[in-house]
């Protein structure tokens, strides 16, 4: 071997693995005669099978693009413009209902309030006496 070879390894490697990753960005089935055609110096599939560090290399892009696969099938088929307008929904329905609680609480603190200056604060404690926790959090707020 001579000193040039592991160098020469070491770029057929990187050059392998940029072949495999764009593979998978193109949703391209892996197979060794794919990759074999892809690349610019490997000509035979067996360049990549009867080598271990390749065939290790070549199986996990498999196992990867599989898995890939696999969560794309589960993902509902909507366009990225109706997932986006459907997110867009959700944020507003989420912004008015923190709308509607912050309402709420006012109101609440509001009542609270004006029934303890009208001096039925002794009726009103005993209504929310089980909901000690309640009543401190709406005051803390």
């Amino acid at each position: 071997m001579t000193s040039s070879e592991p160098e020469k390894v070491g770029n057929d490697s990187q050059e392998l693995v940029r072949i495999l990753e764009a593979m998978i960005e193109a949703d391209e089935t892996i197979t060794a005669r794919a990759v074999v055609r892809k690349h610019p110096i490997l000509k035979h599939a067996s360049s990549i099978t009867r080598n271990p560090d390749r065939t290790s290399l070549l199986a996990k892009y498999q196992a990867q693009q599989k898995q890939f696969r696999a969560m794309r099938g589960q993902m509902p088929k909507r366009s990225r413009d109706q997932i986006a307008a459907q997110i867009a929904q959700k944020d507003a329905r989420i912004a008015e209902l923190e709308r509607q609680i912050e309402i709420l609480r006012i109101s609440h603190l509001a009542m609270i309030r004006t029934v303890g200056e009208l001096g039925g604060i002794s009726k009103l404690l005993k209504l929310y006496e089980g909901y000690r926790g309640f009543r401190g959090e709406l005051e803390g707020n």
